[in-house]
């Protein structure tokens, strides 16, 4: 458990200690985090934890998400890829079995794990939800994460797509707060971005990446992690112009990283984190790309979550 004191990053405690901890999730003074062995739920501040489990008929647990406008509506997305609904703060849950059939049915696996496939991302607006399969496609749910089915500009099949369709290892994914048609899905293949809801997809850098960000504010302003392989020379890009132009803005950290890479992107209020995949964690103020390193202490860092 870190905290943000007097403008830095610092380890407050241990916590979870023996669990290898894949995702956490914040909001009303409730910590949640997806480990190998299921959720775990915090109601003070990380000093304890209990499972919170029930339900979970697949246990490791890669990416949770809050519904944003409803009050302890959680998803928690597995390996296997599986996607689970919580409606009483993880307290218990319910598979969601078009997924599993979804899985079956489009042979979706993982290079690394003999797992079929894994749900490594969620991004929701309103009642429209997207979900990151990974090696299997987009899904997108119509009903704010209830019940899912596969986007139309997306195979869910794990061979290389046609032209407007999505690459089908997608890692994860960004909905815009101006329209929950607007998406942006960092996948192996490279950048997407659709602009109708995932019918129909543009491939606007092509490389290997698995995290953007995206101004709230200004969506032409990206935030990019890619690679030209898996955790191959990975670096830090910006495009002011929606993607059509791109600029390093990880000079000062001597990128590209040879054996490492931007694995996702967290805004923590004006400050923007990035996590690597070799456990280091960078940090910028929004206003200006000045990166850094901060917890330098700490190892192994997988995901960060802001709790209000």
């Amino acid at each position: 458990m870190c905290a943000r004191q007097g403008g830095e990053w610092r380890p407050l405690r241990d916590s979870l200690t023996g669990q290898s901890v894949n995702s956490v999730i914040a909001r009303e003074g409730v910590i949640l985090a997806g480990t190998r062995q299921g959720v775990y739920r915090s109601d003070d501040e990380g000093r304890t934890w209990q499972e919170a489990s029930a339900g979970l008929t697949i246990q490791h647990v890669r990416w949770m998400a809050y519904h944003p406008d409803h009050s302890d509506f959680e998803l928690a997305g597995s390996e296997p890829a599986g996607i689970f609904v919580s409606r009483d703060g993880a307290r218990s849950w319910r598979a969601c079995p078009e997924v599993e059939e979804l899985r079956q049915t489009g042979g979706w696996y993982l290079p690394y794990s003999p797992e079929a496939g894994c749900i490594r991302g969620f991004a929701i607006h309103g009642q429209r939800a997207y979900a990151a399969a990974e090696v299997g496609g987009v899904l997108v749910s119509e009903d704010g994460g209830e019940t899912w089915r596969l986007a139309p500009g997306s195979q869910g099949k794990p061979i290389s797509p046609p032209v407007e369709y999505v690459h089908p290892d997608v890692h994860s994914l960004l909905v815009h707060p101006s329209s929950p048609d607007r998406v942006l899905a960092p996948t192996g293949g490279g950048l997407y971005r659709s602009l109708d809801g995932g019918a129909t997809w543009d491939l606007i850098y092509r490389c290997y990446c698995r995290a953007a960000w995206q101004n709230p504010l200004d969506d032409r302003h990206i935030i990019f992690g890619p690679a030209d392989f898996v955790d191959r020379n990975g670096r830090i890009e910006e495009s002011l112009d929606g993607g059509r132009e791109w600029h390093a803005v990880s000079h000062n950290l001597n990128a590209p990283w040879p054996r490492h890479m931007v694995e996702r992107f967290f805004q923590a209020g004006d400050e923007l984190l990035a996590v690597l995949s070799d456990g280091e964690v960078l940090i910028t103020p929004l206003e200006n790309q000045t990166w850094r390193h901060a917890l330098s202490e700490v190892r192994d860092v997988r995901a960060a979550a802001l709790l209000a």
